[in-house]
Formats: C-alpha cells, sequence, structure tokens
C-alpha cells in the first residue's frame, strides 16, 4: 500500500503558528526557555513622602477655601485669611462641638485636638492674599442707604448697635477674636445673620450676634448684606489692635 507522505517543507511554516503566545514571551534572543526571568518582579519606583507642614496639612481646607484661605467664588466659602487667630480657633471648635452646623466641617474637626486647631487658625490668620474686587450693587439704591445707616450707625430704637462699633471703622475686625467683614459674599452674610437668629448658629454665651440678629428684619438682613458686599478693602486690611474698641455687648467669644 502506498503511503502519501507530505513534504517536510510544508510543515516548517506552520511550526511557529502553532507555538502558545506564552511562549513566544519568555523565549529570550537566543530562543532559550528561561521561566524565572519571566517572573522576577520589575522593581517598583520609590514612593515620595509628602511633608509633614501645615501647608500640606490644610490642603483639605484649600479645596474650599483657596490655597491661602482667599475665599472662592461660591457665595457660601468665606475669606479666612487675615482674620484674628482667636477668632478661626474659636469657629473651628464651634464647628467640633456643634454650634455651628456644616456637616463637611463638622466632619473634618470632630477628632482634632485644641493644638491641632489652634495651629490651623494660626496659619490662615498670617496669610494676606489681596481681597478680590467688591461685589457690583445690584439692588436699589434706597437699600444700599439702608444697609450703611445699620453698619455704620446701628438703630438705637431697636437697641441694635453699628456693626462698625465692633468690626472697627474699616470693618476689618478687632484682634483678637472679633472678624473682618470686608470681602465676604452678600448671600454668605445673609445667610450666617439668618443662622444666628434662628440659633442654628451659636456662640459661647453670652451669645452677642444671636441677640443683635434677633432685632434685625428680613429687610435689614439683606440690606446690610448687600452694602457690605460692595465695600472695598482698605489699603491695609488687618484687623483692629485689642482694646481698641468699647464693644456695646458682652460677647461670650470676645475677652471683655
Amino acid at each position: 500500500m502506498e503511503l502519501s507522505v507530505f513534504p517536510r517543507r510544508l510543515f516548517r511554516p506552520l511550526i511557529p503558528l502553532a507555538a502558545p503566545l506564552g511562549a513566544l514571551l519568555v523565549f529570550g534572543a537566543t530562543g532559550v526557555f528561561n521561566t524565572a526571568h519571566a517572573q522576577t518582579p520589575q522593581p517598583k519606583a520609590p514612593q515620595t513622602k509628602a511633608p509633614d507642614t501645615i501647608e500640606a496639612r490644610v490642603r483639605g481646607c484649600a479645596a474650599c477655601h483657596g490655597k491661602q484661605g482667599q475665599g472662592s467664588d461660591n457665595d457660601y466659602f468665606p475669606r479666612l485669611a487675615g482674620k484674628p487667630v482667636q477668632y478661626l480657633f474659636n469657629q473651628l471648635v464651634n464647628f467640633r462641638e456643634g454650634r455651628r452646623k456644616y456637616p463637611p466641617m463638622n466632619y473634618l474637626v470632630t477628632y482634632l485636638s485644641d493644638d491641632y486647631l489652634r495651629e490651623i487658625a494660626t496659619h490662615f490668620s498670617q496669610q494676606r492674599p489681596p481681597y478680590p474686587p467688591p461685589a457690583a450693587p445690584t439692588v436699589a439704591a434706597s437699600k444700599l442707604a439702608r444697609g450703611s445707616n445699620i453698619v455704620l450707625h446701628g438703630d438705637p430704637a431697636r437697641q441694635v448697635p453699628a456693626c462698625a462699633a465692633c468690626h472697627g471703622e474699616k470693618l476689618t475686625g478687632m484682634e483678637p477674636a472679633i472678624p473682618g467683614l470686608v470681602g465676604l459674599h452678600a448671600d454668605y452674610i445673609s445667610a450666617q445673620i439668618g443662622a444666628w437668629r434662628s440659633g442654628s448658629r451659636r456662640a459661647i454665651a453670652p451669645d452677642c450676634m444671636h441677640a443683635i440678629a434677633t432685632r434685625l428684619s428680613d429687610e435689614d438682613v439683606s440690606a446690610v448684606a448687600a452694602w457690605l458686599s460692595t465695600q472695598p478693602a482698605p489699603q491695609n486690611p488687618v484687623p483692629a489692635p485689642a482694646g481698641s474698641l468699647k464693644t456695646p455687648l458682652a460677647c461670650g467669644s470676645e475677652p471683655q
């Protein structure tokens, strides 16, 4: 019986095609199978450790308040830079203790010590980024005039002291714990006065801002916020020295 034999040359081109892909990957240039080389893990690039500095620690704050605490275009993320250190510290403690309600802030500071909070407050109090341009007026001139009158002169008939009596003639605050009011958005100012009035924002008793806020009407609050948001920062926007003003009300967060 005659056997059919294929010429050997027909099989040669097919051998590489039948080889498993994995085998092709582990053969060296000489064609020698080298499993040890294939299985050796490649060395990982060395990891860089983040610097243990206050600038690195407050990066979480910068996401909302800006790298230097200058605030943002979001109406509800206020400027922190340059505010009195004791004011900033008091607010961090108030968030931690629940006297101020804003879940992201409450969560961030829940387990931070007083020393750590004071370090954060000191850092932002020392920052001096430029102030943004003031907002252009968007309300009637009569409303701005009403806001200006309350801020600068108060309303004696309702026992509302002038904002400037505590926050300074230039509205830049006073050491050690009264904040500046320039450089804030109108909606933020309105929201904070409303929070004091409702009690969702509180301070250590006696809570002077709660007392003042409850004496203001909605129209008063809107007028004050509108006028303040249009005021430019002074050339040297630093808080007034401690004791330079005799505050008209006792405030638990401000040393008397």
